[in-house]
């Protein structure tokens, strides 16, 4: 376990885990949503997140090449952290997490 961030207004809890520090290794983030007793699997994929400077300029950058952004760069329901989301061309949606300075 790399980091762990709690969320207690949207009553969940990110855990981040990897093999090496996150600025040098692959990370992946696992949600666990509180009081939730079963969850409905579905296809079991949700969406894939990558790491960006800037994600304002990414949302840019991806629609002026022909890309859909479904949600425009901006603070996280429950937090400080700058999300977008886009679609890659099957439909998939990719979460870009703009990188916090440090």
């Amino acid at each position: 376990l790399l980091r762990r961030n709690d969320y207690p207004d949207g009553k969940f809890t990110l855990a981040f885990v990897g093999y090496q520090d996150e600025d040098e290794g692959t990370v992946l983030e696992l949600t666990h949503s509180w009081d939730v007793d079963k969850y409905d699997l579905g296809t079991a994929y949700g969406h894939i997140a990558l790491e960006v400077p800037d994600a304002g300029k990414a949302c840019d950058d991806i629609r002026a090449r022909g890309g859909k952004v479904v949600r425009e760069a901006g603070p996280m329901k429950h937090g400080s952290t700058v999300i977008a989301f886009v679609e890659d061309p099957d439909g998939y949606k990719v979460e870009l997490i703009e990188r916090k300075p440090g």
